[in-house]
């Protein structure tokens, strides 16, 4: 079904997270996985990228999630990917060329930083990493050939809240394309595209999903630039197999229920750790005068929270956080987040291992940070394990 008639009243997002799509086949309840990696051919298939081949993100399959995904994004069009770098580089590798410049975000995910400041320069592109929290200084850093100015909405990991209105201003001032990576805030929280935004990105291995059992990769936007995104990412090879489709659509029907109970694990723990005497500084948007968002910033998130992940500095460094992480109960070691579990992890050793040292400091990311990313469990509970851990993190062997 789908939900774009002009008399029918705005459905929540908790509706079009389970309605919007395609119409049942055969009467199944849920959209079938369509295991074919090819199909008959059409008359109207004129064109490479309209063969009818999985490779080329067009199968019954791909076809429901990208109508499913756009609507929640409040898109024109959306694609699925193999992976959320591969949404990420399909989507720049469209924008930028030999000879171009992009203006990245400092402090974004460490894979993204790696392609942006290594691959992107190997293939002739030029990247300056700008403040994300310091407007006035992007002027400075604009090239005439500047063509993207790349942003996360909340930063990976220290969780911090971009301007995107100030963004978005900026690159309409100077023709620029706009890239966000909405990954942490999820569409239950903030719409990029409503600010002005011209792609959103995802890792749908995250919260879209849900379940932490696929990898998968978002790009949104207007059907014009989404079809040349396609088209790149055709060639690239990245795309999504159908039982990956199944899984994503799955996980979106209980998107809006996991993130608004993962908004407020986040905050309870971010709150209870930030009066912890074994811990330093805690990073979650709202909580501690560090962590202060402005108004306007505020005004953004209609969700009425900011995600499910939270940072925290452990006193002692990164034996302190280790002897942290081996004493929890409840909260498993492991990378990635926007599961309906609670994971924890040291960015020092996998976010931003691939970083020199001097260059991960730089970026905030110390050997004693630890990125928990809350699930749905019971909130005292969670509190609770993460509070006797911090206990004995810091106390005498």
């Amino acid at each position: 079904m789908t939900d774009d008639s002009p008399d029918r009243p705005a459905r929540s997002l908790d509706t079009v997270a389970v309605h919007a799509g395609r119409d049942a086949v055969e009467g199944a309840v849920t959209f079938p996985i369509f295991q074919s990696a090819t199909f008959h051919s059409r008359a109207s298939d004129t064109s490479y990228d309209a063969v009818r081949y999985a490779r080329l993100s067009n199968t019954p399959s791909h076809d429901q999630l990208h109508e499913k995904l756009a609507a929640i994004c409040g898109a024109e069009a959306a694609l699925t990917a193999s992976s959320g770098m591969a949404a990420i580089a399909a989507t720049l590798l469209t924008l930028l060329e030999a000879g171009d410049h992009a203006l990245v975000q400092r402090g974004v995910y460490g894979g993204t930083h790696a392609f942006a400041t290594r691959e992107l320069a190997r293939l002739g592109v030029a990247v300056t990493l700008v403040d994300g929290a310091d407007p006035a200084s992007w002027e400075a850093a604009r090239r005439p050939e500047t063509k993207v100015f790349y942003a996360e909405a909340i930063t990976n990991p220290l969780v911090e809240v971009t301007d995107l209105a100030a963004v978005v201003a900026f690159a309409r001032r100077h023709g620029l394309k706009t890239v966000v990576d909405a990954t942490f805030a999820t569409p239950v929280n903030l719409r990029p595209l409503a600010l002005g935004v011209d792609v959103e990105v995802h890792s749908a291995t995250k919260y879209l999903a849900g379940h932490s059992d696929v990898i998968a990769g978002v790009a949104a936007g207007a059907r014009d630039l989404v079809r040349a995104i396609t088209a790149r990412q055709n060639h690239f090879g990245g795309s999504l197999d159908p039982h990956a489709c199944f899984l994503v659509e799955r996980g979106l029907k209980t998107l809006a229920l996991r993130v608004r109970r993962q908004n407020d694990n986040a905050r309870a723990l971010a709150e209870a750790l930030a009066a912890h005497p074994a811990v330093r500084r805690v990073h979650y948007p709202g909580v501690g005068a560090d962590n202060a968002v402005p108004t306007a910033m505020r005004a953004a998130y209609e969700g009425g929270g900011f995600g499910g992940v939270l940072s925290a500095e452990i006193a002692g460094g990164g034996e302190a956080a280790e002897r942290l992480i081996a004493t929890l109960e409840l909260v498993t070691h492991a990378p990635s987040l926007g599961g309906v579990e609670t994971l924890i992890t040291r960015p020092a050793t996998t976010t931003h291992v691939g970083l020199p040292r001097a260059e991960r400091e730089a970026l905030g990311v110390g050997d004693g940070l630890v990125r928990i990313a809350c699930g749905i469990e019971g909130t005292a509970d969670l509190v609770a394990d993460v509070r006797q851990a911090a206990d004995r993190a810091t106390s005498p062997r």
